[in-house]
Order: structure tokens, then sequence, then C-alpha cells
């Protein structure tokens, strides 16, 4: 018996859809791994982030790079990190912005693979800020705790995270206290800016309003 015209459409569209299939299974690792591979090299990262002068990435790498150090994230681009040996321990972009865990590392995937798409198709405009704030976790990979101290907690001024309350029960993401990449802030408390942390303060001290 011969095929109607819709059984014929039916059936190359369920080969359409098996190749796609395989397709995506073969290309999703390929392209996973691979942008792991190129995302080891700063200037890869920045690489799509257009001319010189465009706003957020341009700034943000050149701040990065200042020293002495400027920001936190200079800061951290200074110092060595604390997984890898010696002679590779630089911090690179990815290392803090390339998300923690399996939904972590999607959602950077994801991200990175929509602006991708909108600069290869010419559309894509430079953000001016960060469409997705770093998770705590992210910071945790190297900050795992943070010292906390009955005895500096007694203190009549103690340091903010000896005391519990302003740690995981404070409700507060790392990032909303800590600007990475604001150049500024104090030096020797790791780049904090008083005005902005007093304004969070202000969400539990009425004090600090």
């Amino acid at each position: 018996m011969c095929e109607t015209p819709f059984g014929v459409r039916a059936t190359r569209a369920m080969r359409w859809l098996l190749f796609a299939a395989i397709a995506g299974a073969v290309l999703a690792p390929v392209g996973w791994f691979g942008t792991d591979w190129l995302e080891q090299d700063d200037d890869f990262c920045n690489a799509c982030h257009l001319e010189p002068g465009v706003p957020l990435h341009i700034e943000i790498r050149r701040d990065y790079d200042t020293r002495p150090v400027a920001s936190l994230a200079g800061l951290h681009a200074a110092a060595l990190h604390p997984t890898r040996p010696a002679a590779e321990a630089a911090f690179r972009c990815i290392d803090c912005h390339g998300g923690v865990g399996l939904v972590g590392r999607a959602r950077t995937k994801a991200l990175a693979a929509k602006d991708a798409f909108w600069w290869l198709v010419g559309h894509f405009d430079e953000p001016t800020e960060m469409a997705w704030p770093l998770w705590d976790d992210d910071c945790r990979q190297c900050h795992p705790d943070f010292q906390e101290s009955e005895a500096a907690a007694a203190e009549p001024n103690p340091p903010f995270h000896a005391l519990s309350v302003h740690n995981a029960a404070l409700g507060m993401a790392c990032v909303e206290c800590h600007l990475s990449h604001e150049p500024g802030g104090l030096e020797d408390l790791y780049h904090l800016h008083p005005a902005h942390v007093r304004e969070r303060c202000a969400e539990c001290h009425s004090e600090f309003e």
C-alpha cells in the first residue's frame, strides 16, 4: 500500500527529528567541552565584546589587569588560585564566572550560548550589568567558611563574619556587599565600599539609615 501524502510528510518529519536528535547528542558535548577549553583564556572571554570604549567588559578587563590592584577582582587576579599548581595558578575570568556544579555550569553555558547566537546574527548588544550575578557557591569554591569565632564575637566591635547571624542566616548574597569590579574601596578590607555596605546594613539595622 502506498503512503498517503500526509504519511510521507510525517515520515520525513520523523527522520529530520531523529537526525536533529543525533546531531544534538553529538554536538552538545563537543560544544560543552570545547568552550571549557576556550574559556581558560581571558582573551577569549573578551573576544566577542566589541571595540574598546563599549561598556562593561572592556572596562572590567582594564580594571582586572590594573596594577597596583584597584578592586576586589584585581585582588583575585593578582593572587594565586588555591587549588591549582603554582605554574598555572593565576586566577582567570572563568574561575569565578564559570558556575559551580551541573546547574551552575548549565546556567553559564546557556547565557553564553544565547550571547553567541545574537553575536553571530549581528544583533548582540553589550550588556551594561550582569544578567546573572554570582551565586554564593561561586565564592565558596575558595572561601568555604567565614571564620566564625566566639572570642571575636565577644569583642566590643567584632569582625562582621565572626557573628553567625551574619553568615548562613543572613539571607544576603556575598556579592550584595562585596562589589567585585567596582574600583576603589578600602584596600585593607578587601576593597569594600563603606557607603554601599551601610546601605546593606540598613536593611536590618535602622541606625545605619
